[in-house]
């Protein structure tokens, strides 16, 4: 592959909700791209607690709110070189949320931070920016392209930018983007909803994935005797409304009135944390539930490893990179038949899928997991397999470069046959 020169620009990196994005970036040099790094935030814990590759990566980043002292800087330079592209940004940002004064201030605040990342854009010779997920980085990046002399480009994950399309400007950044990744068959379908047929060929489907190396099978019990020996269940992610942990507590909960002796980690951290403790002192639960905080990369494996199933009760997800580790690791998964899981996860063959917002559900099946160790054997094999064949790392990874290739191609193709 060429060594093109692309821009990533992040809302928070490195990030530890947002490993795959790390994970991508460094497979992405791998393979020859030169690729930098712009954050909105700063990272989201100390030095001294990232990882060494994560170190590496947060030393070399650029921040855009560390960088606001050299604003009115980089603005001068801006106005003398695009002055009419700024001009077209600014409009855009006032009008583009309609007569909400509000929005339109924020609007303006991105527009602060895109000629921040226009004018690194052009001291590290970029010409071409993408962008993770759709929300307000993306906005930045689309204000970036109006000002400066730059392609930009998305990965879209869903569903929170297709909840609310409007706020998020999601029509005109599709507009706007030279091309659009998305994660999954269903995030492809929003992206469709919403733009004109003769567009569609912007789209291209490129999945996550995981190192299979990495998140390999640890050795486990061959069977469980239920009532002698407890059944461990595993959650990892941000402790949000989404992720639907309530109702994987009131599944726990239920399991344990019927006698089972089954436990639950719950890994990460967020918003919800003291409202499920509270839930789980409410019920009495708290022998059977630990709350371990955030987990670092170089630490999840261990956390996996003590398993006996993995669970995600959520109501919103694009595709969760968190269940394809666990099934990279052969270990059984339950989760919400929502989004684009159905596309990793396929009902009784290598996984099961419940309906979100049911306990009951959740509850049976977690209980058909534990009452049947060949369930649980062949599930976490046949997960293994999906992942390797469809979810790896390497060759997802491969696939976004060629997407680059050849769309940044036929850019530089398109501007040549202008001149």
């Amino acid at each position: 592959m060429s060594a093109l020169q692309i821009g990533y620009l992040i809302s928070r990196y490195p990030a530890i909700s947002h490993t795959f994005i790390l994970r991508e970036v460094m497979e992405l040099r791998t393979l020859g791209f030169d690729i930098r790094v712009a954050s909105i935030n700063d990272c989201d814990r100390a030095g001294a607690a990232l990882t060494p590759a994560e170190r590496t990566e947060w030393e070399h980043c650029f921040y855009v709110k560390k960088a606001a002292a050299r604003f009115l800087w980089d603005f001068l330079l801006t106005l003398a070189a695009n002055p009419w592209g700024l001009a077209r940004a600014a409009l855009f940002a006032l009008c583009a949320n309609g007569p909400h004064l509000r929005r339109s201030i924020t609007n303006l605040f991105y527009l602060a931070e895109a000629v921040l990342v226009a004018q690194w854009m052009r001291r590290s010779r970029l010409t071409h920016l993408h962008v993770h997920f759709a929300t307000p980085a993306a906005t930045v990046g689309l204000l970036v392209s109006k000002i400066a002399p730059a392609g930009f480009s998305m990965t879209v994950h869903g569903p929170e930018e297709f909840y609310n399309t409007e706020a998020y400007l999601l029509p005109g950044k599709c507009a706007e983007s030279r091309f659009l990744c998305a994660i999954s068959d269903f995030a492809a379908s929003q992206l469709m909803k919403m733009m004109p047929a003769e567009q569609w060929s912007k789209i291209e489907v490129v999945p996550l994935g995981v190192d299979p190396e990495v998140f390999a099978p640890v050795s486990r019990p061959a069977s469980r005797e239920s009532g002698r020996e407890f059944f461990q269940l595993l959650c990892v992610g941000r402790l949000v409304p989404e992720k639907g942990q309530h109702i994987l507590l009131d599944a726990v909960s239920r399991l344990r009135q019927q006698g089972r002796d089954v436990r639950l980690i719950l890994a990460g951290d967020g918003p919800s944390r003291a409202a499920l403790e509270a839930f789980v002192r409410g019920r009495g639960m708290q022998p059977s539930v630990t709350f371990t905080g955030a987990i670092n990369q170089d630490q999840i494996r261990a956390i996996y490893a003590r398993a006996d199933a993995f669970v995600l009760a959520s109501f919103a997800e694009g595709v969760p990179v968190v269940l394809m580790e666990a099934m990279a690791m052969e270990i059984p998964c339950v989760a919400t038949w929502i989004a684009g899981i159905p596309e990793l996860i396929g009902d009784g063959t290598c996984g099961l899928l419940v309906s979100p917002g049911n306990p009951v559900a959740l509850a049976a099946a977690i209980a058909r997991l534990l009452d049947d160790a060949s369930l649980r054997l062949s599930l976490g094999e046949a997960g293994r397999r999906q992942v390797i064949e469809k979810y790896n790392l390497k060759s997802n990874v491969a696939r976004l470069g060629r997407v680059f290739e050849h769309h940044l191609a036929e850019a530089v193709y398109m501007k040549e046959q202008a001149a």
